[in-house]
């Protein structure tokens, strides 16, 4: 279930200011992102599986507060992360 390596890269190069850029605010987002979207997609098939359900919670919670780390910090980047993601806010 993790993300791969060529995921990782590819989200590296879309979000990060370089390629090797992998601790940046939107960068996190941007992880957490598809790694919700991956359980999200296991629990619809597992829906007793309340160890994943519980670890999808916790992630939900870091990425919002990342997201108002960055609403706060920077607010252009806010913007554009959460249009290119497709996020609501």
């Amino acid at each position: 279930m993790p993300l791969n390596a060529e995921e990782k890269k590819k989200i590296f190069g879309n979000f990060g200011q370089s390629a090797q850029d992998t601790g940046s605010a939107a960068v996190q987002v941007a992880m957490l992102t598809e790694r919700i979207k991956q359980l999200t997609g296991h629990l619809k098939n597992n829906y007793h599986d309340f160890a994943s359900k519980r670890g999808l919670l916790k992630m939900v919670a870091k990425r919002r507060k990342f997201l108002r780390y960055l609403e706060e910090k920077d607010n252009a980047t806010y913007k554009k992360t959460i249009e290119r993601l497709g996020l609501k806010k």
